[in-house]
C-alpha cells in the first residue's frame, strides 16, 4: 500500500455490530404477534426503516393479507408456507423475495402446523382487506413498541435496546 493513501477511520457512534443467536434458548425472546403468531427480533433499524426478525407460526391457517411498499426478503428455516396469490410454497431452505406493492395472503397449508422465516423488511407491512383497503400496520416503530411492552413483562428490559440501531 502506498504511503501517501488516505487514512479512513470509522465515524463515530456508529452502534457496534450484532451478533447473536437467531432462534433463541430462551422462549421468552419469541413476542406475541398474533394467535400461534410470534416474532424474533433480530435487528430493528430506526434510521431506515427496517428491521430483520424471525416469524413464527404454530399452526395452519391464513396469518395475514398485506403487502409492503418496499422489498421484502425471506429464508425458510423450519415448515412451510405460501401466499394464495401464487402456486408455489416457499418450503424450508427456500429464499423468498417479495416485490414492493404486491399484496399477498400468507397461509402456513393444512398438512404443516409451523413454520419459521427469516424476514428482511424495510418499511411497512400494510395490512388491508380483499378489497384492498388498509386495516392497519406494522412498521420498525410498532415492532419496537410490541417487543418493549413484551419483554417488560418478561423481564427482558436489556434485551431489546441491544438489537435497535
Amino acid at each position: 500500500m502506498p504511503n501517501n493513501a488516505p487514512v479512513i477511520t470509522p465515524s463515530s457512534g456508529i452502534p457496534a455490530e450484532i451478533a447473536v443467536p437467531a432462534v433463541p434458548d430462551d422462549p421468552r425472546v419469541w413476542v406475541p404477534q398474533a394467535p400461534d403468531v410470534w416474532f424474533r427480533p433480530l435487528m430493528l433499524n430506526t434510521v431506515t426503516g427496517q428491521w430483520c426478525n424471525l416469524l413464527k407460526v404454530t399452526a395452519s391457517g391464513v396469518v395475514s393479507r398485506h403487502r409492503h411498499p418496499g422489498a421484502v426478503f425471506g429464508y425458510v428455516i423450519e415448515g412451510k408456507w405460501q401466499y394464495h396469490e401464487h402456486d408455489w410454497v416457499a418450503e424450508a431452505g427456500h429464499f423468498v423475495y417479495e416485490p414492493p406493492g404486491e399484496i399477498h395472503t400468507l397461509e402456513v397449508p393444512p398438512d404443516c402446523d409451523h413454520m419459521v422465516t427469516f424476514f428482511n423488511i424495510t418499511g411497512a407491512m400494510v395490512y388491508v382487506d380483499d378489497d384492498g383497503a388498509q386495516t392497519g400496520y406494522e412498521d420498525v416503530f410498532t415492532k419496537i413498541e410490541m417487543a418493549r411492552a413484551h419483554y417488560e413483562r418478561e423481564g427482558l428490559t436489556d434485551l431489546l435496546d441491544t438489537l435497535i440501531r
